[in-house]
């Protein structure tokens, strides 16, 4: 039996792994040029750091086992020194509390280490990337996946590894219910209303000034910046995560300009002067986001698996995004339980 999995982010990577780990057929399409999905480094001289998630946490053991598996090197959030904030008019205090980041873990290499070394476990003939799905029809007990170029795959299953969302915009023959499709366009995409600035600099000033590193501000365009330095020595750097809207962020000239001043104002002159100011907006990747993310999420939404989006196409359609984890959707580990899920109903219907 074939397995088509849409979609090369860490739940289909790590789907592609369970099955080639079993000795199953599959095929991992991804849409874009590269694998990893959310996950996304830039690189900056020798060290990588990450414009999508950077932490996992103790307490989640699926993505502590695959760190492990795959001889990655884990290492503290930097969380020494005091915290400042940023009330709403831009006055700035310092030394009223502490790094709210302590005890969160990042990976050597950045994130897209974990995912880089899943997808080398792929064999050529296993994977295929600048292959976006823009329709499945299902004839019999067949399903066949049109590409944007016009290709077309064919297969016994199908797993959707990517954002309900995004995965409503695909054809599909037989139409599906108009409850599964209200349901996949209801779930909200984790991440895809978010902007993310990483600052570099050549020296951590801030730690030696006694600082974190952590500032939280009401006044913006950043609303949470931690340290995102690596492991050991330098290039050094901030990372923030941008508040404004959407549509207030357009223009990225002046976002810049507001990112700098905003920086020299919670940390100093230096903080305007960075060797580079690296920017991913997420809402306007048309591969994460849809025009219903552009509103930033103001809560984690309840994840999970909707009944509407189970047990499609007698069974031979499935999801596998973090956004149907029922424990940790959202999260990195929630991708992971996604395709664990996800695999252990494939086997379920091998046994019935």
């Amino acid at each position: 039996m074939k397995t088509l999995i849409v979609g090369g982010g860490l739940s289909g990577l790590a789907l592609a792994k369970s099955l080639q780990d079993a000795g199953e057929d599959y095929l991992l399409l991804e849409a874009r040029h590269r694998f990893g999905g959310r996950i996304q480094t830039c690189h900056h001289e020798a060290v990588c750091f990450d414009l999508g998630p950077a932490w996992f946490w103790p307490g989640q053991p699926r993505i502590a086992a695959l760190v492990a598996q795959l001889g990655l090197k884990k290492f503290d959030q930097f969380a020494t020194g005091a915290l400042t904030i940023e009330d709403e008019r831009g006055h700035v205090q310092v030394g009223q509390g502490f790094s709210a980041m302590e005890g969160s873990w990042r990976l050597t290499g950045g994130m897209a280490a974990l995912t880089d070394a899943l997808a080398a476990g792929i064999p050529a003939q296993h994977k295929l990337l600048d292959a976006k799905v823009t329709r499945l029809e299902r004839t019999g007990d067949r399903i066949r996946a049109t590409l944007s170029n016009g290709k077309a795959v064919d297969a016994d299953q199908v797993i959707l590894a990517m954002p309900p969302r995004s995965a409503a915009q695909i054809a599909f023959s037989p139409t599906l219910s108009a409850q599964s499709m209200n349901a996949m366009r209801s779930v909200p995409t984790w991440m895809a209303g978010q902007a993310k600035a990483i600052v570099v600099y050549q020296t951590p000033f801030w730690r030696e000034a006694g600082r974190s590193g952590d500032a939280m501000s009401r006044h913006g365009p950043m609303v949470e910046i931690h340290d995102a330095s690596p492991a050991h020595g330098g290039p050094y750097a901030l990372f923030g995560f941008i508040g404004t809207p959407p549509h207030g962020r357009r223009d990225e000239t002046v976002l810049r300009q507001n990112l700098l001043a905003q920086l020299a104002r919670l940390f100093g002159p230096q903080a305007a002067d960075p060797t580079q100011l690296y920017l991913k907006d997420w809402a306007f990747d048309p591969l994460t986001a849809t025009p219903a993310d552009q509103a930033p999420l103001t809560a984690h939404p309840a994840y999970g698996r909707p009944a509407a989006m189970t047990g499609l196409w007698d069974n031979t359609l499935h999801f596998a995004g973090t956004e149907v984890a029922p424990i940790f959707g959202g999260f990195i580990e929630g991708a992971l339980e996604a395709a664990e899920e996800t695999f252990n109903i494939l086997n379920l219907q091998r046994m019935i």
